[in-house]
């Protein structure tokens, strides 16, 4: 019996299990590092080494190696930071190397292992090293001499041969942690580091979190009562976060010197930068997010000083890469700039020291490097046209006064989705298309000229998908709305009008419509089930303009529904939708749109699925929620309106009623189950039939097999019965 996709899609983790991943580039562009698993089903990383030369590939660590065969066990701090990272891969799933990318360290089953990344596969394998136990985030010094690790909150370090383990920062209390990133950092800034060390590796930087101030929630394993409550410390909006100092550590006596800055005023450090061409650098925010410090620190004395400040009457966002120093000193930044007739939305543009280097048509993302020659970034078309839906690029944007040109980098001459690793003149460039299934990792060399030559791939072996993707990528309705529109398998205009799935996110820092095959492969499916499937990335999505972004502000709700409601519209006009039976289904922010969807607009929407959602907002996070809403206290109404259940029950919804099926799992700590059981409870209070999936010991993400294949053939099933749609 053949197996099904949702079955294959479950089985190889959505197609990213023996794709090559986490690469690291020499300096000198003489080998690479990576993370692979052996086959495409296999959730188990192994660590390799590809030599640029010769274009061979070994394995450095194979965990079932190293564990004899054994099945991991992972501490409560690793499942942590997994789920906040979204890892959902076992083995090796995380390295860090010295500076010349001779040296790794890795951390397997609490236990620290180190490997050679130079030598032959006939010389010593990896070996592990007698330390604390479970060891968390081990990172070697530049130079490869001493390892770096967490366990139990305390920050340790050890020799690169094993000896002279011991504490350099221990907690003071049950609630204190160093080295590691606090919840918010970790799922709202994508800070997932609490510790660096210094270029010369005679010192770090190391975050003190004391989670003492932060309110306590317990998660519950109702199938399993006999099972206490897991206690978690979640700031949701409104509440206290975390207390987050800094400190210098001498990495020989431990000793250490306060990090000063105002934490009142800006509470969040949201970026440690510590390179060799300059002082250390932090980026720190104010609650409010409309206020950032770039500060440069004195390792003498502690003391800070302003290089950069910023504000924005809405928000200012965050950026992988920045800020950084350039190598001639000067300040290496990302910024939102006014509206202009170029960009009528503003844009986002990269500056280094006070001068602009990136046109007003280039939306920019995030920077990947920072050399001589230039900052490699990634960016998008934004301004006041999108020509390409969709796609990002890698860009090298020469530095100010150094010649040369803004230049794209690319091997897929086809719109496509990118990004990349550099070491020396040596790239590892990864890209997605329409065309192909998965990501083509490519090994290429920039030359003098500017130009790419190619010098090999990464193997990948990535399962092929059973079915292939045929997005139409678009611009829809009036706002131009990025969106892809996706028909059944062999689809005839003699079948007539098809019932209609919305199939969004729909909310900040996630698109789906993109320029790449594997995106699209679940949209595939659904509409080889008989639906006509839509895709809108509608305002407060990433990749347009600063303002189609911070349209959302205050009114989550009304913006991004009104823009599912002009998509599916304006579509209907150029495809076979049928406006009678629309159906939309999402996870996390696209539950809280789909279930938002039937409620407030009966009229457009007849049936969703919402997994996972956000339903009254005062149970999210700060960082997040805060950024958009405000907080509880100072805009009540604002909370009301954008919740889909107040205290007294439903909130602005609309007649008649729709089928809803509401999915949630009872061990997610991001968006707890309390979220559906509370909308639950108002629907049954107003006399509203709906459909409850409880799913007992899954979080925020569903890796297991059974239940991420059932889920698919579960939310098909009610569609189809909601909408009228024959069952096979």
């Amino acid at each position: 019996m053949a197996t099904s996709f949702p079955r294959q899609h479950a089985r190889t983790h959505r197609f990213t299990l023996g794709a090559p991943r986490a690469f690291t580039v020499a300096a000198d562009g003489s080998r690479t590092a990576f993370l692979r698993s052996r086959d495409g089903s296999d959730r188990a990383n192994m660590l390799w080494v590809r030599t640029t030369e010769s274009g061979a590939e070994r394995a450095v660590a194979d965990p079932v190696a190293l564990l004899g065969g054994g099945d991991e066990e992972l501490s409560a701090e690793e499942r942590a930071r997994r789920e906040r990272t979204r890892e959902g891969a076992a083995g090796i799933v995380g390295y860090a190397a010295d500076k010349r990318l001779e040296f790794a360290a890795f951390a397997l089953s609490g236990r620290l292992f180190a490997a050679s990344l130079t030598e032959s596969a006939d010389g010593p394998g990896p070996r592990e090293l007698p330390t604390a136990t479970p060891v968390v985030d081990p990172r070697p010094s530049p130079d490869g001499s001493r390892i770096a690790y967490v366990a139990d909150g305390a920050l340790r370090l050890v020799a690169a041969d094993g000896s002279g383990d011991r504490a350099l920062a221990a907690p003071e209390s049950g609630t204190v942690s160093y080295g590691l990133a606090e919840f918010i950092a970790a799922e709202e800034m994508s800070r997932t580091r609490g510790y660096w060390w210094s270029p010369e590796g005679d010192a770090l930087l190391v975050a003190r979190v004391d989670d003492a101030p932060v309110d306590r929630w317990w998660i519950s394993d109702p199938a399993h009562p006999a099972n206490s409550p897991a206690q978690t410390a979640y700031p949701a909006a409104g509440t206290a976060n975390a207390r987050v100092d800094l400190y210098l550590v001498n990495a020989d006596d431990g000793s250490r010197t306060a990090i000063e800055w105002d934490c009142e005023a800006y509470p969040y450090l949201a970026r440690v930068d510590w390179s060799s061409r300059g002082e250390p650098l932090l980026l720190v925010q104010s609650r409010d997010q409309r206020r950032t410090r770039t500060l440069a620190v004195d390792t003498a004395s502690g003391a800070t000083r302003t290089v950069h400040a910023e504000q924005d009457p809405v928000w200012l966002e965050l950026f992988a890469g920045v800020p950084a120093w350039s190598p001639d000193g000067r300040l290496v930044r990302i910024e939102d700039t006014e509206p202009d007739t170029a960009a009528p939305g503003g844009s986002r543009a990269l500056f280094v020291g006070e001068e602009r280097c990136t046109p007003p048509e280039l939306h920019v993302r995030n920077v990947l490097s920072v050399e001589e020659d230039g900052v490699l970034l990634t960016a998008s078309q934004g301004g006041g046209e999108r020509t390409a839906p969709g796609e990002v690029g890698v860009w090298l944007a020469p530095l100010p006064g150094a010649g040369g040109e803004l230049r794209r980098l690319a091997v897929d001459d086809v719109p496509h989705v990118a990004s990349a690793v550099r070491g020396g003149d040596v790239l590892v460039l990864s890209s997605s298309t329409l065309r192909r299934p998965g990501a083509r990792a490519s090994v290429v060399r920039l030359t003098a000229e500017g130009t790419l030559e190619e010098l090999g791939t990464v193997a990948s072996y990535a399962e092929e998908p059973q079915l292939t993707a045929a997005p139409q990528l678009l611009h829809a309705g009036s706002r131009g709305l990025p969106a892809a529109v996706l028909l059944p398998s062999g689809y005839q205009e003699a079948d007539g009008p098809l019932p209609v799935l919305l199939d969004p996110y729909g909310g900040p820092h996630a698109s789906r419509a993109v320029a790449a095959h594997n995106a699209h492969l679940t949209s595939q499916w659904f509409a080889d089930q008989g639906f006509a499937v839509i895709a809108a990335d509608g305002r407060g999505t990433p990749g347009y303009s600063p303002g189609w972004e911070k349209a959302v502000s205050g009114d989550l709700a009304g913006v991004t529904l009104d823009d599912q409601v002009e998509a599916v519209r304006s579509l209907a006009g150029e495809y076979p939708l049928d406006l009678t039976r629309v159906g939309i289904r999402g996870w996390s922010y696209g539950g809280y749109l789909a279930a938002l969807a039937v409620l407030r607009r009966p009229d457009v929407f007849h049936a969703a699925v919402a997994g996972a959602p956000v339903v009254d907002w005062r149970l999210y996070d700060t960082h997040y929620t805060e950024r958009y809403l405000g907080t509880p206290e100072m805009d009540p109404a604002v909370y009301a309106h954008n919740s889909l259940v107040t205290d007294g029950g439903l909130s602005e919804a609309a007649e008649p009623h729709r089928p809803l099926m509401l999915v949630h799992g009872l061990a997610d700590d991001n968006v707890v189950a309390a979220h559906t059981l509370r909308l639950s409870s108002a629907l049954l209070a107003a006399g509203r039939p709906h459909e409850v999936l409880p799913l007992s010991g899954v979080t925020h993400m569903t890796p297991q097999e059974e239940v991420a294949e059932n889920l698919l053939l579960l939310q098909v099933a009610f569609l189809r019965r909601a909408l009228g749609v024959p069952l096979d």
